[in-house]
């Protein structure tokens, strides 16, 4: 990581996150029934976990609405689950105003094209390996890992190392 990239990340306050595509592998299964099931890294919900307990806020935002989302979410202590979202954008600036937290100490991550708007927006964005090129043409550091194989704690790992002097 470089100096500057590290310099930003040592600031972060907030960090939202987009689910589907991140947390996930983007595939979702819906059993014949209408049940929606989702797969998720343990790695990644430690990581989550670690930056709650080191005082950063975090959120989910997602244009779908589900269940599974939703209980992980608890069970993580994720505060900020904004689910079956249609405007990202207003959504994050109303969090950010609730928060009182500036945009240039929010992160976001993302991993398609609904997720640009956003991710110009904030102080760091974050694509996932396998995220849209577009996505990854504009963010200022991609993950090595794939979406749902890792990639959020990996971003969990650059910015809590980023706060470790030297």
């Amino acid at each position: 990581m470089n100096g500057e990239l590290k310099e930003l990340l040592a600031d972060i306050r907030l960090i939202a996150f987009d689910v589907d595509g991140v947390f996930t592998d983007g595939r979702f299964y819906l059993s014949d029934d209408g049940v929606e099931s989702k797969a998720f890294h343990t790695h990644d919900g430690f990581g989550i976990r670690c930056l709650i307990e080191a005082g950063i806020q975090v959120a989910v935002i997602s244009g779908r609405r589900s269940a599974a989302v939703q209980r992980r979410m608890d069970e993580l202590g994720v505060q900020h689950v904004i689910l079956g979202c249609k405007d990202k954008m207003a959504a994050h600036d109303e969090l950010l105003e609730n928060l009182q937290i500036p945009a240039s100490q929010c992160a976001y991550a993302g991993d398609d094209v609904p997720d640009i708007a956003l991710l110009t927006k904030c102080g760091v964005s974050f694509a996932v390996a396998n995220a849209h090129p577009q996505v990854r043409k504009i963010c200022a550091y991609t993950t090595r890992k794939s979406g749902g194989s890792g990639a959020v704690r990996e971003i969990c790992d650059l910015v809590l190392g980023a706060r470790i002097p030297g």
